[in-house]
């Protein structure tokens, strides 16, 4: 039996234990899942819904979520998608190798996926469960258990499905893998549970575009789980686009477990859902690892958009950076926590953390808390933050040189948004989103006339 939980605010977790109750019960699961399973709603059930009160959540309330009638979507529904209605999403039409889930379970008549060479797996999680159970138990049993993140605890109670995405040693991915998540909701409190396993041996090479979109304005819920194991010398690359229905609620959680030498970049683009987070943390498990964490977040109305991080130094001759960027608009709210953690062992460690906010409605706010926590002694780290407005002696010099005063603010927004996104080292992702965030800024008329 799920454990008692002693605490009357915890009670608001009820609805998710019952829901386990029964899902158990009715599901087949493999021997090994089930253990997995049930330490995740234990935990979940301990832990409880964040709250303002918990540290690392003190700038986001996720009550909203908890409030959410619980419905989580157990099975794949049918829906009219079409193949061209997916080439209408960001990175659509990239050649790729596509995996598309629908309302969080595979549709492979809407995916794109050829054969692989020399071992390497591209496959929905629930077929790999089923094709390649001891690979598939290897990787997932590491992190589904323990975890402090209640999200993420939730998620290993009831995920099904995702991706599982295996690359042997020496192999190189010829081109990018493109996982497409679409919501279609029609009810209040759906939700869904992607859980997406990326295993990238010694040495290998590939490049992941992982993207979260909607067909509807439904206040569903995503909650995804996001693993990433490097091994020595492996290079990845991963960005992340978050487009969800502007009544939906997103929670991310993005585990990275980098080997000796390996490179990691990591790109987060948050423009859509109501509430969204992204919950990384990275371990640099070996020596000379390169790990570049990028960030963009472009918000209206009364959007909040959450980055919180978790860098985590364990071994000597690392380097870490990371940017973020945030456009601000209306009453939306940035949310901006990261932490450096420099363990003893991780002398020569080369660190920069640094998070900027561009404001362009007096309603908007801004919480950023970059930290970093040290225990060697002969390391470079820094960190920084900055909040402000459209420099106007930069607007008089565009406007001095024949730019109108709209087109002026277009153009310094875009270039603060250029920061970010000119990071991406995907051509074609890079291209698209920087299409992206021009056409947005075309459209909307408060942040081209600054009114």
């Amino acid at each position: 039996m799920v454990e008692a939980m002693d605490k009357p605010a915890r009670k608001e977790t009820d609805p998710q234990v019952a829901k386990f109750e029964r899902f158990e019960k009715e599901a087949q699961p493999l021997s090994w899942m089930a253990p997995l399973r049930r330490a995740g709603i234990n935990r979940f059930a301990e832990l409880g819904f964040p709250t303002l009160q918990d540290e690392d959540w003190r700038f986001t309330n996720v009550a909203a979520i908890a409030k959410l009638p619980f419905k989580p979507g157990l099975k794949p529904e049918r829906t009219d998608l079409t193949r061209e209605a997916v080439a209408g999403f960001t990175f659509g039409r990239l050649p790729a190798t596509r995996l598309v889930f629908v309302n969080g379970h595979y549709a492979a008549d809407l995916s794109s996926v050829a054969p692989q060479p020399d071992g390497i797996i591209v496959s929905s999680l629930a077929a790999a469960m089923a094709a390649h159970a001891p690979l598939v138990e290897q990787h997932l049993t590491c992190r589904a258990s323990g975890t402090d993140n209640a999200f993420a605890a939730l998620n290993a109670a009831f995920f099904q499905d995702g991706a599982f995405i295996y690359v042997p040693a020496g192999q190189v991915v010829p081109a990018p893998v493109h996982l497409l998540f679409i919501s279609t909701a029609r009810e209040t409190g759906a939700t869904w549970h992607p859980r997406n396993v990326i295993v990238a041996e010694k040495d290998s090479r590939i490049t992941l575009l992982e993207s979260y979109v909607s067909t509807a304005d439904e206040r569903y819920f995503t909650n995804a789980v996001t693993d990433l194991t490097l091994g020595d010398g492996a290079v990845l690359e991963h960005a992340k686009f978050q487009d969800e229905s502007r009544s939906a609620f997103h929670m991310a959680s993005i585990h990275a477990e980098l080997g000796r030498g390996s490179n990691f970049v990591s790109h987060s683009i948050a423009t859509g859902a109501r509430l969204s987070r992204n919950n990384i943390r990275t371990h640099l498990a070996g020596e000379g690892v390169e790990c570049v964490l990028n960030g963009l977040y472009l918000t209206h109305g009364d959007q909040l958009a959450d980055h919180h991080m978790v860098v985590e130094h364990a071994q000597p001759h690392c380097n870490s950076h990371e940017y973020y960027n945030g456009i601000l608009d209306g009453r939306s709210k940035g949310v901006f926590h990261g932490r450096i953690l420099v363990r003893q062992a991780a002398q020569k460690t080369d660190a920069k953390q640094t998070n900027k906010n561009l404001l362009l409605s007096e309603d908007a706010t801004v919480d950023t808390k970059p930290q970093l926590e040290i225990y060697a002694d002969d390391v470079k780290c820094t960190h920084g933050a900055t909040i402000g407005q459209l420099n106007e002696e930069s607007i008089f010099y565009l406007r001095a040189r024949g730019v109108g005063a709209e087109r002026a603010r277009r153009m310094l927004i875009h270039a603060f948004a250029g920061e970010i996104i000119e990071r991406v080292r995907c051509a074609p992702a890079r291209e698209e989103l920087d299409k992206l965030v021009w056409d947005r800024l075309e459209a909307n008329p408060h942040l081209a006339g600054g009114k």
